[in-house]
């Protein structure tokens, strides 16, 4: 007599869960590196927020008359040493007006905010230099090769 299907059969079963863990191996790999965007996304937000807080920095001193190659403005309460009108150096000039503190994530050293889990601190990255001349704005190195 003809069996009838009533179901499949364990071989069948156990081929298609072969299959799927072939195809989670090979798509695995392409979420594992989230990481790596997460850092590099908050290096772009931290850049974003000096940026932000440069130019801040810049309006109050403006107005203040603190265009000059040395000046000082009050940001946060706390007095903020400028240089043509931007802030004159990263730490502790520029983290005091964007409220930051060296977290665990991050590293505020020689001119340069890095993030402290990434794989390679030094090249995941943001260098900060103030103005040397008049007319001319701060740079921003951003480096994220280490991310």
């Amino acid at each position: 007599m003809r069996r009838l299907g009533q179901g499949f059969t364990l071989i069948e079963l156990v081929i298609v869960i072969v299959i799927l863990g072939i195809l989670a191996a090979v798509v695995l790999p392409k979420f594992v590196d989230l990481g790596s965007d997460a850092r590099k996304a908050v290096m772009q937000g931290v850049e974003g927020s000096m940026r932000s807080a440069n130019a801040i920095i810049y309006a109050k001193a403006a107005t203040s008359g603190q265009l000059g190659a040395t000046g000082s403005v009050t940001i946060n309460g706390q007095s903020v040493s400028t240089a043509y009108g931007f802030a004159a150096n990263l730490s502790p000039a520029l983290t005091l007006a964007m409220d930051i503190t060296p977290l665990s994530d991050f590293t505020i050293a020689a001119g340069s905010v890095q993030h402290a889990k990434a794989p390679t601190p030094a090249s995941c990255q943001i260098t900060y230099a103030a103005p040397a001349a008049v007319d001319t704005t701060p740079t921003y190195t951003t480096t994220m090769t280490g991310c």
